[in-house]
């Protein structure tokens, strides 16, 4: 449906390099980044508002590179909203078929279906800036929606909403996608991504790092950068010994000396080993366990998390379990305090490098 490929632009000390994915019909995807990746440029380049200095765009098959922006047939919503303050809700989102010269009948049907579909109908006739955050958004994404673009870009769309707002404008743009509308979503809220996103992209240093599905890119990070910004916390650089006889054990050694059981079939070399902090446990005493890494060490950090309390433990290096709040109880955990950290060499992967 859309085909980005190799994508690039230079701006002063910003360079985007050689840019690609494709989008399919129906498809929600996110492109996931740091602030001043090129996230915004890129929705600039396909939406026709920058000219990229090579590369191409497709949009079902046709090449839309050089097309002016109004004949793309891609709308773009901006995560100011950019609402026209003198115009009302239905002028503005009147706006672009008015410019379009459509007649008066479709212009008010248009609106009002548009309107409803984004639940903006009861505030038709309100002045643009007597809205809330999340008003003004729906009707950002009303005034977009009603030329009826074949893809949907949004930037940042749900960033500078509160916490009510953007779970209201969430809701909205997963009912939007499963009516069949396409969407490329721009955010650097790995949250967010998960929560409506078919495929995700991550841009690093200007470019694509990794894309997949939120599940394959949290469990099979290609790399460190992706780890970390999807918030694995234990990552560690080291050599992967050769496995032990019979089986795909190997042994992997970090610089301090540590060394971890770790199940994979990759040759041995140097590389990286990650682990979720949810496959990590915690036990007062010495576990008797199959798990292949048991390591004593002491509590030095307890630190709520969105989705229970993160216990770091130092065992030669840090290591972050995520426990719930009745573990921590039960276990009196508390900082100082020394326990017994463990895990199976299944829950480890090892990526080359």
């Amino acid at each position: 449906m859309l085909e980005v490929k190799n994508l690039s632009k230079r701006l002063d000390t910003f360079a985007m390099r050689d840019v690609s994915f494709n989008i399919g019909q129906g498809e929600y995807f996110v492109l996931l980044g740091v602030s001043g990746v090129g996230k915004t440029v890129l929705l600039e380049i396909i939406a026709g508002v920058m000219r990229p200095d090579r590369g191409t765009i497709a949009l079902d098959g046709r090449d839309i590179t050089f097309r002016k922006a109004q004949n793309r047939s891609i709308g773009l919503v901006y995560q100011d909203q950019a609402l026209f303050p003198h115009l009302s809700v239905r002028q503005n989102i009147a706006y672009g078929l008015r410019c379009r010269k459509a007649s008066r009948s479709e212009v008010r049907e248009k609106v009002t279906n548009f309107a409803e579909r984004v639940g903006a109908q009861d505030i038709l006739d309100r002045n643009v800036e007597s809205l809330s955050g999340g008003e003004a958004q729906r009707v950002a994404l009303a005034r977009t929606m009603v030329t009826e673009p074949r893809c949907l870009l949004l930037d940042e769309p749900i960033a500078s909403l509160d916490a009510q707002s953007r779970g209201e404008v969430r809701s909205l743009l997963r009912d939007l996608n499963r009516r069949g509308q396409t969407i490329l979503h721009v955010t650097h809220d790995y949250e967010e991504a998960v929560s409506l996103a078919s495929r995700i992209a991550i841009m690093e240093g200007g470019t694509i790092a990794q894309t997949g599905s939120p599940e394959d890119i949290f469990h099979h990070p290609n790399s460190e950068f992706v780890a970390n910004f999807v918030g694995i916390k234990n990552f560690f650089r080291g050599t992967l010994e050769p496995p032990a006889p019979g089986g795909q054990l190997s042994r992997f050694a970090d610089p301090s000396g540590l060394r971890l059981w770790v199940l994979t079939d990759q040759a041995p070399g140097t590389g990286c080993l990650l682990f979720r902090s949810q496959d990590l446990a915690i036990a007062n005493e010495r576990p008797q366990t199959s798990a292949k890494n048991i390591f004593e060490g002491q509590i030095i950090d307890i630190i709520p998390a969105k989705l229970g309390v993160e216990v770091t433990v130092q065992i030669g290096v840090k290591v972050s379990a995520l426990l719930t709040r009745s573990s921590i109880n039960s276990l009196r955990l508390e900082i100082g305090k020394t326990v017994w950290v463990h895990f199976k060499a299944s829950a480890g992967r090892f990526l080359r490098v």
